[in-house]
């Protein structure tokens, strides 16, 4: 039996009724990640000490009668959260020596169940990317393909869970950075509503757009990690303080009499041929589990792009102004005064794509162009949320694809930004209304790579959405598959 290869909700059982311990589990998954990280690089730093640790105390607690849901399971998180004594790289050299003082909110939540942190995972440098090429890492390959990409920005989020290497994982998502490399890697992954999840302790891109959320093997473990992070928390200012449901209660009544929408605007020209008959077969499956589908408009969606690299850049224009080699992090001075050990270390410290982004986005904001630009966009960005509040008035979730194309080869897209930022085109509305979004896999092409198919859902109805989703999970076989590593 391969404890790395059960579900949550199986290894939650066998904890409890002490057929397993923590302690054979997370071992499990660090010898796991030490047969395949080599190949994978889906790991920036292992907590191996602290894992043990930590599974020890959460044995004792098995043993007490005292297990919460994720008591004793093994988790790791994207490099993006802050970690107590742990680096904290968020994959770039400026923070390359960064030790985090503190525990961000979801780290310090999945501690209080007894959850088992065994490390950080790579990521597209400052989640800026839709591959993951480009952490100062290295790039993360696909646990199907080593050849291709894992997704971007959570890549080493997704490919840990694909590969087995451990139960579940948090990531960040932006545009798109959590549902798209699960899509890429056969996983499921959720966006949660704005405001759903705490962003205390997570290094911020976009503030008004990034979102914590699960990334799991199969929808109940999705939803139970969900479960696990989310609700209001007074130390986030953008946290919402809405009633937290239980969200495995409702997870087995179907979708028998539900209206699910397909936006017109999503199936296009550029769509590859197998994800459009991969999508197509999943509207089927929802069309016999009792489900009525129907076409909607979301007539906004050609600008969703261009409005999401004038916010996203603008808001990591001033994120990453606090990068400046003073307060934290590592310091290039050539002692040629303080602008220029700025320059220096600025300039040592960020990747081409992070200082390509920041010099757009300190464009946008520039007097001058500001009004041109910025703030043009915020006006689209309300058409575009305004499209989904009218969609759902129709129907009571979303269905499209989530990326145009299975997973890429490595270095297929890095000399054209633009093909880059296009891989997001189905994910990228989703942030800008506000709204939740997740990936579940629902076929395979022809060369044996995943592909995802995206619910929408109303906001906050996380629970609707993962309803539909575990429907459609059961009625198929594409998910809780693992590549033969």
């Amino acid at each position: 039996m391969q404890l790395n290869k059960l579900t949550i909700s199986q290894l939650r059982a066998k904890l409890i009724a002490g057929e397993v311990s923590s302690l054979e589990l997370t071992r499990a998954c660090l010898e796991r990640i030490a047969a395949t990280d080599d190949k994978l690089n889906a790991f920036i730093t292992i907590c191996e000490t602290e894992a043990l640790a930590a599974a020890e105390a959460a044995d004792k607690r098995l043993a007490a009668g005292d297990a919460a849901p994720l008591t004793g399971i093994p988790l790791a998180v994207k490099d993006i959260f802050n970690v107590l004594d742990v680096r904290t790289t968020c994959g770039s050299k400026i923070l390359d020596n960064y030790i985090s003082p503190y525990d961000a909110t979801v780290v310090a939540k999945l501690r209080a169940q007894g959850a088992v942190i065994i490390g950080k995972l790579n990521m597209d440098e400052f989640a800026m990317g839709s591959s993951n090429e480009n952490s100062a890492a290295g790039s993360v390959k696909n646990p199907w393909d080593l050849q291709r990409v894992p997704g971007g920005s959570s890549g080493g989020s997704a490919a840990a869970v694909a590969a087995g290497q451990v139960l579940a994982t948090l990531g960040t998502d932006t545009g798109g950075s959590i549902r798209q490399p699960a899509s890429h890697c056969g996983v499921v992954g959720l966006k949660p509503t704005y405001g759903r999840i705490s962003r205390y302790g997570v290094v911020a891109y976009a503030s008004s757009l990034d979102q914590v959320g699960p990334l799991a093997s199969n929808v109940e473990d999705c939803a139970l990690l969900l479960g696990a992070v989310a609700g209001y928390d007074p130390a986030d200012s953008t946290s919402v303080d809405t009633p937290v449901p239980d969200y495995l209660a409702s997870l087995k009544d179907g979708v028998k009499g539900k209206k699910i929408g397909l936006p017109k605007e999503y199936f296009i020209e550029g769509l590859a041929a197998e994800v459009k008959q991969a999508v197509t077969a999943a509207i089927e499956t929802y069309r016999q589990l009792g489900a009525e589908i129907v076409e909607v408009s979301l007539p906004h969606t050609d600008y969703a792009v261009a409005c999401y690299y004038l916010i996203a850049t603008a808001e990591a224009s001033s994120n990453l102004a606090r990068y400046d080699g003073v307060r934290f992090g590592v310091r290039k001075d050539n002692g040629d005064g303080l602008v220029g050990m700025y320059q220096h270390t600025r300039a040592a410290g960020f990747g081409d794509e992070v200082k390509r982004r920041i010099m757009l986005g300190t464009y946008a904001l520039s007097s001058g162009y500001y009004d041109a630009y910025y703030l043009k966009a915020q006006k689209v960005r309300t058409l575009i949320r305004q499209d989904f509040l009218t969609a759902f008035e129709q129907v009571d979730l979303l269905l499209t694809p989530v990326a145009p194309t299975p997973a890429f080869k490595l270095g297929e897209k890095t000399g054209d930004p633009l093909q880059m930022y296009l891989s997001d085109i189905f994910t990228i509305p989703v942030n800008l209304a506000g709204t939740c979004g997740m990936s579940l896999p629902c076929g395979s092409s022809s060369d044996g790579l995943p592909i995802g198919v995206q619910l929408i859902g109303k906001p906050f109805a996380e629970a609707e959405m993962l309803q539909a989703a575990y429907a459609f999970e059961q009625a198929t076989d594409f998910g809780g598959k693992f590549p033969p590593l």
